[in-house]
């Protein structure tokens, strides 16, 4: 008896699609692929899906499903769908493509704060000579990493080369050599006032969303920078405006936000002491996420366990 050829499932926007169906079909011909939206299929057949945010609902009408492999690192997208059919394994992307491009990011926008690159941006507009008063030293300029997973943990060891005193705050004590470990609601508030540029990677869950608040910013050391490159939710903006244009943070670079796109309306994007990106700190690269894909199903077909794979209790 012939068995049953294997289907995967993109459910991703249709005019993307063909950046994971190429790398795919030339990697696994021997799995069906469909793209929801656009082709034909039948649903008692998904065996797989990949998606980053998939239509609420959708995922519970796969009967025979077997996995899910989310597009990104996070899985906010799939955690916000009540009907997410909680005994099949979702796995996050890990990859060492995102988490250098999220690194170099975090580095640009520490470095761009620190050597007071705006300044001179802005003078060279007013075609001023002005020369300023040296940065604060590096070696006395604590940058504090919110969220010491893959990403966080790269973003780290790239700063710490640099000199930077380097911090880190997680739900458990992690180990990353010249970083500074802090763990748990008990040692955040330590951590935040020891912290002059802040960086959140954390992952979005109930636990954190909205963890930059005006609370946790008056903790903050006057003249803190703020880098978000984790999820919008994250952050109260609202909040976020009031402690600078108070002067307590001296500003703050964002590329995720609570509603993307970012509203023509919002006044973030005429703030002179926000940077603003559109959620581009780092995209995932297609070969790669095909071959995470691909190397999960064949785990799977070998009956070897899924690496990455999501505790949804948690919500990462």
């Amino acid at each position: 008896m012939t068995a049953r050829q294997k289907t995967l499932l993109l459910a991703v926007p249709i005019n993307w699609a063909s950046l994971w169906t190429t790398p795919i079909a030339q990697a696994a011909p021997h799995l069906k692929l469909a793209v929801h939206g656009r082709d034909a299929y039948d649903p008692g057949e998904i065996d797989y899906v990949v998606s980053f945010r998939p239509p609420p609902g959708l995922l519970k009408g796969f009967p025979k499903l077997q996995a899910v492999f989310s597009l990104g690192a996070g899985v906010d997208g799939f955690m916000a769908d009540p009907d997410f059919p909680k005994h099949v394994p979702l796995v996050r992307f890990v990859h060492r493509s995102l988490s250098r491009e999220m690194a170099q990011y975090i580095v640009l926008h520490v470095l761009t704060f620190h050597r007071q690159q705006r300044y001179f941006e802005t003078a060279q507009a007013e075609r001023k000579w002005r020369q300023t008063i040296p940065p604060r030293k590096t070696e006395d300029t604590r940058v504090g990493v919110l969220g010491l997973g893959e990403i966080g943990t790269m973003a780290a060891e790239r700063l710490r080369d640099l000199d930077f005193p380097m911090l880190g705050w997680s739900r458990t004590r992690k180990d990353v050599k010249g970083v500074r470990s802090f763990a748990g609601l008990g040692e955040l508030e330590t951590f935040l006032s020891q912290s002059d540029i802040l960086v959140c990677v954390l992952p979005l869950t109930s636990d954190t969303r909205h963890i930059l608040n005006a609370k946790t910013f008056k903790m903050l050391p006057a003249g803190t920078y703020v880098i978000n490159v984790a999820r919008g939710g994250h952050l109260k903006e609202d909040d976020l405006i009031a402690a600078i244009d108070s002067g307590h943070l001296a500003g703050a670079a964002l590329d995720v936000f609570e509603t993307e796109p970012l509203p023509e309306t919002s006044p973030l994007w005429a703030h002179p002491k926000i940077s603003i990106t559109p959620h581009i700190a780092a995209l995932s690269d297609p070969q790669a996420m095909a071959q995470v894909a691909i190397d999960g199903i064949e785990r799977l077909e070998s009956g070897r366990p899924l690496v990455n794979v999501v505790d949804l209790a948690r919500g990462y």
